[in-house]
């Protein structure tokens, strides 16, 4: 009787700290999406949340710095001091006027210490103008003009 009860006792333990670390674990990596425009109305509790904010890189805001780069997001006339120190490097996309994601926290002094930044070039999705010849799709590429050791 003795060693079942250890046994049930160590079960408990066990499963315990499994739901603590889990749900640590799911508190932690939440990320709320906010706009520039919404970061001045949040409350304090809000502030210290994991969050991610997208904006347009603002023209010649780019400054790379010891170990870390500082930019400016801005969206509807608002903006963001934004600096990233992160071990991955920025995307290639990640250029003055692009649409950026970034990641990470709202200090209290109003910077954004970004831990992930997402970058994409408008410029490379938009539509192809009117009268021009549309690009080929991949569908419409019979395999032997597709490979470039097909017959003749």
């Amino acid at each position: 009787m003795k060693a079942q009860r250890k046994f049930l006792v160590g079960s408990a333990i066990i499963v315990l700290t499994l739901l603590v670390l889990a749900y640590v674990g799911y508190t932690q990596s939440k990320t709320y999406y906010h706009t520039i425009s919404e970061l001045s109305t949040l409350q304090a509790p809000q502030l210290h949340q994991r969050m991610r904010v997208s904006g347009n890189v603002r023209t010649g805001s780019i400054e790379h710095r010891d170990g870390r780069v500082d930019f400016v997001l801005e969206e509807q006339g608002k903006s963001l001091q934004v600096s990233y120190a992160g071990t991955d490097p920025l995307p290639d996309t990640f250029r003055d006027g692009a649409q950026a994601l970034v990641e990470g926290r709202l200090r209290p002094d109003g910077e954004f210490v970004a831990e992930q930044v997402q970058a994409k070039c408008a410029s490379k999705y938009e539509a192809t103008p009117t009268g021009g010849p549309a690009p080929p799709s991949p569908a419409s590429i019979s395999p032997a003009q597709g490979s470039p050791t097909g017959s003749s």
